[in-house]
């Protein structure tokens, strides 16, 4: 495969949609600690922000393509693994984002909190705490 430093992602790259694409790379940014790497178009029709080794590109509402907050329902959610998901958490909380699940322990191994972005699109932020199998907390495995 070859290298598009255009496109830094190999293996997915979501695209989540936002009715003001400039104010949505400042708020992740300062609320959950993206960093933007380019951004085109006059407004911002798009802006490829990175968080870690992830990335994902935000682009502009237009017809046929909505929000969650313009639909009145929430239609998907990211997860991102932080180091210190503790850490984070304040980070976020402090900057009044609206959190979704408080920060804890699931049955299946992961300390993690959830937040909603401006636009109503939700973040999961994770971190493995133990190695739990899934059969452990119920989980038809299929293929081991």
């Amino acid at each position: 495969m070859i290298s598009n430093r255009s496109v830094p992602a190999d293996i997915l790259l979501p695209h989540v949609v936002y009715r003001d694409v400039a104010s949505a790379a400042a708020w992740l940014k300062t609320t959950f600690g993206f960093e933007e790497a380019y951004r085109y178009g006059d407004p911002a029709q798009g802006v490829l922000m990175r968080f870690g080794q992830a990335w994902v590109m935000l682009t502009m509402a237009r017809p046929g393509r909505s929000t969650p907050a313009q639909c009145g329902t929430w239609t998907q959610m990211l997860t991102l693994f932080v180091e210190d998901v503790d850490g984070h958490y304040s980070r976020v909380k402090s900057a009044g984002a609206r959190i979704l699940e408080e920060l804890n322990e699931t049955g299946y191994g992961e300390r993690q909190f959830a937040a909603e972005d401006l636009d109503g699109h939700r973040w999961l932020f994770s971190r493995h705490a133990r190695d739990v199998s899934p059969k452990e907390w119920g989980a038809s495995v299929l293929k081991e």
